[in-house]
Order: C-alpha cells, then sequence, then structure tokens
C-alpha cells in the first residue's frame, strides 16, 4: 500500500509509463464482458441498425433506419460502428467496442492534458477520477453517441487551451487538432459541436480579455481544415437528399433546443442529480474543485484552471437551459471535472488536508448509507431490480468506499485517501455494471424474441411492431411493418411511398386474418385490444420484459 502511494505522490515519472499503466486497468475495467449482454433499448439497437443497414446497402451517405431515411445525426458513429461490424461480426462487443475505446481514450485524454498544463500528478489524478466515475464508466460501454461526441469535443477544447499557453511550442499543431476534432465533434451530433466550444472559447476570451489569441489562432487555414474534414458529408447528403437540410438543422437544432417537440423536457436543476450521481465517488469534491480553483486564480496556471472551469459551466448551464435533456448529454463536462478535482487532491497533499476533511466526511456517510441501503434493498423491495447477490456486491464496494474515507478523514491523510477511493471506485466499476446491466437487460431488450422471429419467419411472413422496437430489425436483420406511432420514424415514413410499411390498426387486423403468416411485437395493452379485434386466433411464441412475440400462424 505504501509504495502505491509513494506512486501517487511522485511530481515525476515517465509519460510512457503512466500511459501505459492507465490503457492496462482500464482496457480491463472498459472491455470486460463488453458483449455479454443483449443490446438494450432503444439507443443501442438503434445505433447498430443503421450502420448494419449502411453495409447492406453500401450507402454511408444518407443513414437509413427500418429503410427509411434518418437525418437525426450525422454519422461518425454509425460509421465507427460499421468497422466495428465489419472486424467483429453483427455482435453485441461490436456495437459497444467504439464507445469503450472512446471512453479509455478520454482516460489518456485526461492524463495528457492535466500533465501538460500543471503536472504530472494533475494529469494521473484527472485520468483515475474520469476512469473510476460510475457515470462515465458506464455511459462509455454503452452503444451511443454521446461517448462519440464527448471525446471529439472534449479533444477539440483540450487542443485549444494547450495551444493558447504562451510556453507552448508546437502552437500551430494544437490549433489544428482544435480545428480537426471540432469538425469531427460536427460530424458526430451536429453543429452542437462547434457551438459549445465556441461558446466556452468566448466567455473565456471575454473574461481574461485576451482578444489577440483572436489573431495567433490560425483562422483562415483552421476554418479550412474544419471545412475539409467536415463539409463534405453535409454537401452529398444535401445533393442526394434536398429535404435534409430543413430537418437536420431546424427540426433537429433549433426546435430541440427551444421547444418541447422530442418529449425530453426536464426541469433546470435536472442536471444537478445527474451530475451527482454519475461521478460518484468523486461528485462529494466538486465545491471544493471550485473553491480551489478560485484560491489559486492568481497563482502559476490560473488561465487554464479558469479555462476547465468554464468549459464546465458553460456546458451544464446550456444543457440546463435546453428544453429537451438526457442523462448522457453532459458527458463532455466530466474530464475538465475530473482534472480540477485532481488538482484539489494535489493541493490538498501539499498544503494541507483541511479543506477536503468537510467534504470526506459527508462522502464517507453518504457512501456508507448507500452500501448498507444496497445490501438491504433486495430484503426488502417487493420487487427489486437487483438480485440478492447484486445487493451485496454493489454495497461491499461502496461500504469499501465510505469507511476508509471515514479512517483517512480523521488521519488526514490525502495519499491515502486518494489511494483508497481509488481502488474501491475501480472495485465498483469493475463489478457492478454487469450486475446491474443483467437485470436492466430482462426489461429493457427484445433479442430473445427477435431471434424466435429470425429462426421461424419465412421470406414470405410479415413481421411487425407496435410502437417501433429498435432491436427487433437488427436481430431479424429484416425489414418489420411499424403499427400505429412511428415514433422518430415520423420523417423517414413520410419520404416516398412506405403504406405498405406503416399501417393502422384496421390494415394490421385485416393482414392478420388473410393467409399470410404474421409475427407481431406487441405490450400486454395491446394484446387485450388485439384479442377483441381478431379474428384468427393468437398463438403466444414468447415473453420478454413488457414485450410479447405473438403470431397467426
Amino acid at each position: 500500500m505504501q509504495s502505491l502511494i509513494d506512486f501517487f505522490r511522485n511530481k515525476d515519472g515517465s509519460p510512457i509509463r503512466d500511459l501505459g499503466l492507465l490503457l492496462f486497468v482500464f482496457g480491463l475495467s472498459f472491455f470486460h464482458f463488453l458483449g455479454r449482454l443483449p443490446l438494450l433499448e432503444t439507443d443501442e439497437g438503434r445505433y447498430m441498425e443503421i450502420p448494419r443497414e449502411m453495409l447492406e446497402r453500401g450507402d454511408f451517405i444518407t443513414p437509413t433506419l427500418n429503410y427509411v431515411k434518418y437525418f437525426e445525426k450525422p454519422p461518425l458513429h454509425y460509421w465507427f460502428n460499421a468497422l466495428s461490424i465489419k472486424l467483429f461480426g453483427l455482435t453485441e462487443f461490436a456495437g459497444r467496442f467504439s464507445g469503450a475505446l472512446w471512453g479509455v481514450l478520454g482516460i489518456t485524454l485526461a492524463y495528457y492534458l492535466g500533465r501538460k498544463l500543471f503536472g504530472r500528478r494533475e494529469g494521473l489524478y484527472g485520468a483515475l477520477i474520469l476512469g473510476t466515475s460510475a457515470g462515465y464508466l458506464i455511459q462509455s460501454r454503452t452503444n451511443i453517441t454521446d461517448t462519440t461526441l464527448t471525446i471529439c469535443m472534449t479533444a477539440s477544447l483540450a487542443f485549444f487551451v494547450i495551444a493558447i499557453r504562451s510556453q507552448e511550442k508546437n502552437k500551430s499543431l494544437h490549433y489544428y487538432l482544435f480545428y480537426a476534432f471540432a469538425a469531427l465533434a460536427v460530424l458526430a451530433k451536429g453543429l452542437i459541436g462547434i457551438v459549445l466550444p465556441g461558446a466556452v472559447i468566448f466567455c473565456y476570451l471575454l473574461i481574461t480579455r485576451r482578444w489577440s489569441l483572436l489573431k495567433e489562432m490560425r483562422l483562415p487555414t483552421g476554418i479550412l481544415v474544419f471545412l475539409l474534414v467536415a463539409a463534405p458529408w453535409f454537401v452529398m447528403v444535401s445533393q442526394r437528399n434536398p429535404e435534409f437540410a430543413r430537418f437536420f438543422f431546424i427540426h433537429e437544432h433549433f426546435e430541440r433546443f427551444l421547444t418541447k417537440v422530442h418529449n425530453r423536457y426536464k426541469p433546470f436543476w435536472f442536471y444537478v442529480p445527474v451530475l451527482l450521481g454519475c461521478m460518484l465517488p468523486w461528485s462529494f469534491f466538486i465545491p471544493s474543485a471550485f473553491i480551489n480553483a478560485w484560491k489559486e486564480r492568481k497563482t502559476t496556471g490560473a488561465d487554464a484552471r479558469l479555462f476547465l472551469a468554464l468549459w464546465v459551466i458553460v456546458i451544464f448551464v446550456f444543457f440546463s437551459k435546453s428544453n429537451s435533456k438526457l442523462i448522457p448529454y453532459i458527458l463532455p463536462i466530466y474530464l475538465p471535472l475530473a482534472i480540477l478535482i485532481g488538482g484539489t487532491f494535489v493541493s490538498a497533499m501539499e498544503k494541507g488536508f483541511r479543506p477536503l476533511k468537510a467534504n470526506v466526511i459527508v462522502a464517507s456517510i453518504a457512501l456508507t448509507l448507500a452500501g448498507l441501503s444496497a445490501i438491504m434493498y433486495p430484503l426488502v423491495a417487493a420487487k427489486p431490480q437487483i438480485a440478492m447477490q447484486g445487493g451485496i456486491i454493489i454495497g461491499l464496494c461502496l461500504l469499501g468506499l465510505g469507511l476508509p474515507a471515514l479512517v483517512t478523514s480523521w488521519k488526514g491523510q490525502t495519499a491515502a485517501l486518494f489511494c483508497s477511493l481509488t481502488i474501491f471506485s475501480y472495485s465498483f466499476g469493475l463489478f457492478a455494471p454487469p450486475v446491474i446491466y443483467a437485470k436492466i437487460a430482462q426489461r429493457k431488450s427484445s433479442r430473445e424474441l427477435a431471434l424466435i422471429v429470425r429462426e421461424k419467419a419465412g421470406k414470405d411472413a410479415v413481421v411487425a411492431t407496435f410502437e417501433y422496437e429498435q432491436g427487433l430489425p437488427f436481430y431479424s436483420q429484416r425489414r418489420v411493418v411499424v403499427v400505429g406511432g412511428r415514433g422518430e420514424l415520423e420523417f423517414g415514413s413520410n419520404q416516398g411511398d412506405q403504406s405498405a410499411w406503416f399501417i393502422g390498426l384496421d390494415q394490421f387486423a385485416d393482414l392478420w386474418n388473410s393467409s399470410r403468416p404474421v409475427f407481431a411485437l406487441v405490450q400486454q395493452r395491446e394484446l387485450v385490444v388485439l384479442e377483441k379485434l381478431l379474428s384468427t386466433p393468437i398463438k403466444e411464441l414468447g415473453r420478454q420484459g413488457r414485450r410479447i412475440l405473438i403470431t397467426n400462424h
């Protein structure tokens, strides 16, 4: 233990050794059992079906979902998933591979940025904090576009803050990397990829009055680099699909932010508990991180700390003000927060434990109570969402975080505190996600039922779903008929004649009562309605969570 503490205390150290250690340690936690569980609804099925259709059609410009045009996101995430499918096949591992890879690369980027700006310990601590934050790990192991956006946007801002340092020798390289990764962020999720970095940079220039940076930012050539990376796909997709621009830029950007059209409205404070939960156990030290940054505003590195703080605040406030909120949207703030928190531990190590003591006491009490609650939860809950074994594993990990924190707070040992929090956070990340995912998979996956369809439904059979089920076309590897609500397929269903693939209840009844074999994925409430409507008997083939597979054959 002492040698590990000395490792954390050491100001100097080989960056190659540190990076190798980070890649090994987090490569294990981010990739273990990655393909063990089925794709979860709704995102994971969608973001595997789109690249599967790209590969099948040989068209990487116009994304389709269930074989209708789908323009809600640009294609970068789909391209990486298509490459993963080519490498690993149509597997769950392939679907999650790029996200996990981005997650590990984000940890190495945190080390690089922290070391460049402040020193070896800040970089190492920031990387360890990021990699052991529960939400960052879980979301990196999930097939979502936000991981791709996060790393591209984070890299863009990281290279910018490195480039503006007066002592930086490779300014041009870092500026051009800033423009290139901003372009990739746009290809990952649209205009947000340049709007948010631009807002952070503008606020920084406004506060510091370093307007002279505009002259050294290589704007003409940098904009050219940005356009060379980002523009080709937008030009090609617009040429092939004249309807693209209006839907993508107006509906998916301005209406998403300004209105409740996507039914994702949450209150302004929504991201406060999200951030506290997703950065456990390190979220308890967020107040100290900002206080420390303020106290050291006149010391070396003050400008860099200000930039990191603005990075967090601007993005957090932007999404808090938005009328469309989802948990992964604030992923881009985890890396700068991790570095700021890491700097707080370094400062406490050098100047004394006292600024951290109150945070540690609160953290230890909260984590200990959470651990005891996790152990008791399967015993007292009427319908527990985790099994007894899972509750014990999660509870022991949380107790392992809380109790050592309480002990080290009495002794004022900063390095020992950081070491114990890192070890038990890593253990939580290693053992808890499979337990949590297993129960979720029972409710949020249609794999088993879709594989029945794939086995039993012939080429002439109709496969239908009530409310679009994202995983059904992927696992059955065929187009499905959508009955009733079209959801996010509304736009694509209105392009060309799609009447045979998007039908109402009466049309479904006619199809069911015909001689053609029909397989349908429904829920209990829909089954009750169908039993009264259909004259041909309903045969149930299987159930999974709330889903029921039925056939007339």
